[in-house]
C-alpha cells in the first residue's frame, strides 16, 4: 500500500528514522504519507521530508488499521519460522527479507525438554545501512512470538556480500529487474 493521500497523526507516535535506524517520535498533528504498509509496520514520509517506520500496532495514530501477521495454524515449525521471516521488510524496498536473499542460514535445533532454538544468519543490502539492528531485532522478536520457539538468535553477517543475484525471481519481478 502506497498512497498520495496525506494523513495527520492523531497523537505522538514512536518511530524509527530511515535509513539511520535512530529512534524518534512523530508529534501529534504531523502530516504523513504512507510509502509502504508491509510486514506489520508502516513506512511514512513526514511533511518535513523524513522517512519514518511506525509499528503496525500504532496504525491508529495515522488513521490506519493494525497490521496483522500471517496465519500459521497447521504449518510445521520450520514453515512457521520462514513465514514469520517473510513478514520482515526492508522499510525502503517492498520485498520481504527472505525474497531479497538477506537470509543466509536458518538452523533449527530441539531442546530436550521441548521447544526449539532458531539461529539465523542474515545480511543487509548495504553494509552501512543503519537499519541492521532494527531488522535483526524485528526478526528475533517475530520468531520469539512462535509458541514453540524457546530461543532465537539473529546474527548480521557480511560475507559473502549481498548482491542482486541472491534475490528470488518473485522479488526481481516485483522490482522490475527481469
Amino acid at each position: 500500500m502506497s498512497t498520495s493521500q496525506e494523513f495527520q497523526t492523531s497523537r505522538e507516535v514512536a518511530g524509527t528514522m530511515i535509513p539511520s535506524g535512530q529512534k524518534t517520535s512523530v508529534p501529534a498533528g504531523t502530516g504523513v504519507r504512507i510509502v509502504q504498509a508491509l510486514g506489520g509496520s508502516y513506512t511514512v514520509l513526514t511533511q518535513d521530508g523524513y522517512m519514518v517506520r511506525i509499528e503496525g500496532t500504532d496504525g491508529d495514530a495515522i488513521g490506519q488499521a493494525k497490521l496483522e501477521g500471517p496465519k500459521l495454524e497447521g504449518m510445521s515449525f520450520e514453515d512457521q519460522v520462514w513465514a514469520q521471516m517473510k513478514t520482515c521488510y526492508d522499510p525502503e524496498i517492498p520485498v520481504n527479507i527472505v525474497d531479497l536473499g538477506l537470509i543466509y542460514e536458518c538452523h533449527i535445533s530441539d531442546f530436550p525438554e521441548g521447544g526449539h532454538r532458531v539461529e539465523v544468519k542474515m545480511t543487509l543490502t548495504a553494509p552501512g545501512c543503519g537499519m541492521g539492528d532494527v531488522l535483526s531485532a524485528e526478526v528475533t522478536r517475530k520468531l520469539q512470538t512462535l509458541p514453540e520457539c524457546k530461543d532465537a538468535k539473529v546474527e548480521l553477517v557480511w560475507s559473502p556480500p549481498w548482491d542482486r543475484g541472491k534475490m528470488s525471481d518473485a522479488a526481481k519481478l516485483k522490482l522490475g529487474m527481469f
